[in-house]
């Protein structure tokens, strides 16, 4: 499987790379915390890690650190508005249960 990134997501990550002014791409992660256990971790990348691995979409690259991808493997990241909110969502196949604010996920 992969990681890949929609059109919107895309194309929200080409602006901010772009309106920041340097930047290979986007790093997506994991890190413990909430009550589920686990969260997401986005950054922007400047410089790739040797190890990490790198999946391109709609000419944008995602790096990933080869420890996360047990728990992200699959994942879908998209990008909208609802409503006054806009951010980053997550489509993850490896998610078994979330918390109720949506923060953390356990897999």
């Amino acid at each position: 499987m992969a990681i890949t990134l929609t059109q919107r997501a895309a194309e929200h990550v080409s602006r901010y790379i772009e309106k920041r002014g340097s930047g290979i791409g986007l790093r997506l992660g994991v890190r413990m915390t909430g009550c589920s256990g686990l969260s997401y971790k986005l950054d922007y990348v400047d410089d790739a890690n040797g190890n990490d691995l790198v999946y391109e979409q709609h000419g944008v690259k995602v790096f990933v650190d080869p420890k996360n991808l047990p728990f992200l493997d699959g994942t879908q990241v998209d990008y909208g508005r609802e409503g006054l909110n806009e951010g980053f969502r997550f489509s993850n196949p490896n998610e078994k249960a979330s918390c109720g604010c949506g923060e953390s996920f356990t897999v």
